[in-house]
Order: C-alpha cells, then sequence, then structure tokens
C-alpha cells in the first residue's frame, strides 16, 4: 500500500503533465513580475521559489527515469537547466540595495528593495571621489595682446594651434568654473603653462593672453567612482562604473548616477547586490548551450 503510493508520487513528480502545468504556472508568475519595479514581490515569493524547486525535482526525476533512451544531448541540456534552476533559487536568497552618498562621505547603511526600508550594511561604504571623462569638447578661443584682439581659433580640447611661432595646447576646460587651461611650447619646448582665469606659469616676455569665448555642451563619454569599504578592521578601495561593477565580499557595487543636490554638492547613486546564485546561473546557460550546440551537432550527422 506504502509502496504503491510512493511510486504514484514518484510517477506523479517526474510526469510530462507536471512539467507543462509548472512551466505555464511560473510564466504567469514570471511575465508581470518583470513590469514590477520591485520585482522582489514576485520572484522573492515563498510560492515561486517553491515552483522552481518543484520544477527541478520534476525534471531530476523524469531525466532519471528515461536516463537510458535519452541521448547525450538532451542529458546536457537537462543538467543545464536543472543548475539553472538551482541557480534562481538561491538568487532569491540575495537582494539589491541602493544608497546616494556625497563625494568625500561614507554611509553604514543603504534601502533594501526587499524589506522596503533602510538597513544596516554591515560596513561602512564611502565614495572618496566621482570622475567624469568627456569626449573632446568644441571651444572657442580669443587671443590677446594687452587689450589688442589678435585672433580667434575654433578648435577642440585636446588640439593645439599655432601663433608666431608659439605652439599653444588646449589641455583641458574646467566645466565647474569654466576656465580653460593651456600649454605653450616653442620648438617642441614646454614654456609653462596658464589659464583663463589668469594663472600664468609663462616666460614673462610672452605676449600673450587668452581667453575663452565659448564652448559646446560636453558629452560624457565615462564615468565612475573610487570607492572605499571599511569594516571588520579592514579597508578596501575599488572603483565602479554602470556596467563595471565592483566586487568585494560576494557583494556587487555598481554606480547608477551622479548629480549634485541643490547646494551643487556632488553625489554618486550606488546599487549593492548580492546574488549568490549569479555563478550557477551562468554556469546552467553554459552547459544548456553545450548541450543546445551537441543536439544540434546531432541532428546534423543525422541528416
Amino acid at each position: 500500500m506504502v509502496r504503491d503510493t510512493v511510486n504514484r508520487i514518484h510517477k506523479f513528480l517526474a510526469s510530462t503533465e507536471l512539467a507543462v502545468a509548472l512551466f505555464i504556472t511560473i510564466s504567469l508568475f514570471a511575465i508581470p513580475g518583470t513590469f514590477l519595479e520591485n520585482r522582489e514581490i514576485i520572484f522573492k515569493n515563498p510560492l515561486f521559489v517553491a515552483l522552481l524547486v518543484l520544477l527541478a525535482i520534476n525534471l531530476m526525476l523524469c531525466t532519471l527515469r528515461r536516463f537510458r533512451s535519452l541521448p547525450k544531448s538532451v542529458l546536457v541540456l537537462h543538467l543545464g537547466v536543472i543548475i539553472t534552476l538551482a541557480g534562481c533559487v538561491l538568487t532569491s536568497f540575495g537582494y539589491v540595495a541602493t544608497v546616494n552618498i556625497y563625494e568625500g562621505t561614507t554611509t553604514g547603511q543603504a534601502y533594501r528593495w526587499d524589506t522596503q526600508r533602510d538597513e544596516p550594511l554591515g560596513m561602512d561604504l564611502g565614495i572618496r571621489r566621482i570622475h567624469r571623462e568627456y569626449y573632446p569638447i568644441p571651444v572657442k578661443v580669443g587671443v590677446l595682446r594687452g587689450t589688442e584682439k589678435v585672433s580667434l581659433h575654433t578648435l577642440k580640447t585636446g588640439e593645439n594651434f599655432t601663433l608666431d611661432g608659439y605652439t599653444v595646447k588646449v589641455d583641458e576646460l574646467d566645466l565647474a568654473t569654466e576656465v580653460l587651461k593651456l600649454s605653450v611650447l616653442r620648438d617642441g619646448v614646454p614654456l609653462g603653462a596658464c589659464d583663463t582665469a589668469g594663472l600664468n606659469a609663462l616666460p614673462p616676455d610672452f605676449p600673450y593672453q587668452f581667453k575663452l569665448v565659448a564652448f559646446m555642451n560636453p558629452v560624457l563619454k565615462r564615468l565612475w567612482v573610487d570607492l572605499r569599504i571599511s569594516g571588520q578592521d579592514r579597508q578596501v578601495d575599488g572603483v565602479a562604473e554602470v556596467n563595471h561593477p565592483f566586487t568585494w565580499n560576494g557583494l556587487y557595487f555598481y554606480n547608477t548616477q551622479v548629480a549634485a543636490d541643490a547646494a551643487g554638492t556632488p553625489y554618486a547613486g550606488i546599487q549593492i547586490v548580492k546574488d549568490p546564485g549569479r555563478p550557477l546561473v551562468f554556469a546552467g546557460f553554459l552547459v544548456t548551450s553545450i548541450g543546445g550546440i551537441m543536439a544540434y551537432g546531432r541532428r546534423r550527422l543525422w541528416s
């Protein structure tokens, strides 16, 4: 009696009908979940996680039941899906947190999207410096000799122009102060540097001054922040970008934005992601791809 009950349960758990029903149910949960701002409501729901576990069990039992009759490519595909599902279940135990941090300051907590409140990070997270890199900026540089207007040059930062045997290089535009920095060479030999705010490290007999007449709005090329993580008598420095996170102790730190408050003080948005299932998900994708290649090759050989 007990053995018959166990066999019926095993047969049900290994059935194709259960696999189809689970796939449809999981899809009905997952599709609307992708449109929610707080996806954890769906993807961390115990019912959704239980469905993933049940699908993994179903696929394992189905594979073991037909192990000898299934082609190797199908076995590899099944293994890849099982590994991916295991990774998805582990991912449900992770979290996503966000925080805005002023440049030069630290914080010990962040907003957890799964709990919908600020939570301790277990460390101090700080922004040492915010970096911006722009594409060369078009500028107009006026040349003066005393009060006399000598010439006007249109070029980009990083380029240079000639002036009575001198080579004037436009080095950098400080966007915060709108000050243009230049350096001057003669016959390839550096003479010194100056800027349009009055700084002058050129020889006393250099006859010209420079004025920033106009510039175009710059186009951002790269944005990144220098992080500092302190805790448990340890201090770690790293760099975080939008698509290139800093990884430490199983956490991923992304730079999501850079802005300034009403007083002009810059701050950076940091997203902290804990995803213990990520390695398994990627491994599952890899194994599934190998199985797909094997299945394709098998079909080609039989065709």
